[in-house]
């Protein structure tokens, strides 16, 4: 027979709710950055990101795009290639993040997965995504899909982003840009509007209380065993 789990023990903390409504000051404008997936020269989901970022300085958020030309494949080179680290400062940087993908047969790009890939869930103590928020769009070149934004909406939570309820999928992308490659007005502007508005919203809401919010009871627990182990080998 197995002992029942101990909600007494030491790493059981109440909920701070003034932690939780006070949070630590942050003065300065919103960090978002934005990654897209595609390198064509008349990529769309690079002005989509484009549109998106100046939506996001209005909204009053300092935000930086990731040129994702010249990043080699995951597992293909070293971490200490010059393109991988551009994008994790950028990932360190950041207080929020806005990942946008064509559709390509039926799923996001290599480029999009690629990038993701390289963003580790942890380097040494910092953990580079964990309690951030995070905004998913997508651009099909036919009718509107779901595919990408859903998948993203995975790798988000795995990457442990605090991803926002809110989503943007434009079909058509080809129709929805005019010759100076800005978006034109219409319900699929006005939702990227609404996607962007609400990633800020979060960020402001979040990024003083995310060490708080993303506190976990198993590792406090799993601290204080190691910790104990190591008395206890210092004693021996």
């Amino acid at each position: 027979m197995t002992d029942t789990p101990n909600i007494e023990d030491d790493h059981f903390r109440s909920i701070d709710s003034q932690r939780l409504i006070s949070g630590d000051d942050v003065n300065h404008p919103p960090r978002i950055l934005l990654l897209y997936g595609s390198l064509r020269e008349r990529s769309f989901s690079r002005l989509m990101t484009e549109e998106a970022a100046r939506v996001l300085a209005r909204f009053g958020a300092e935000t930086r795009t990731f040129n994702p030309s010249g990043l080699p494949l995951p597992d293909d080179t070293g971490a200490d290639h010059p393109k991988v680290q551009e994008l994790r400062n950028l990932v360190e940087w950041s207080e929020g993040m806005v990942w946008c993908s064509p559709e390509r047969h039926g799923a996001m790009t290599g480029i999009m997965k690629s990038q993701i890939d390289w963003i580790p869930l942890s380097l040494g103590a910092v953990r580079p995504t964990q309690g951030k928020t995070l905004a998913v769009m997508q651009v099909t070149g036919g009718s509107q899909s779901f595919n990408v934004v859903n998948q993203l909406r995975i790798l988000g939570r795995w990457m442990r982003l605090l991803t926002i309820p809110n989503q943007s999928s434009t079909p058509k992308a080809f129709l929805q840009f005019d010759d100076n490659n800005r978006m034109k007005p219409s319900p699929n502007y006005d939702r990227m509007v609404d996607v962007m508005e609400e990633l800020v919203k979060f960020t402001l809401l979040t990024r003083g209380r995310k060490e708080y919010l993303v506190e976990r009871y198993s590792e406090r627990k799993e601290t204080g065993e190691e910790l104990i182990q190591r008395v206890n080998q210092t004693a021996i």
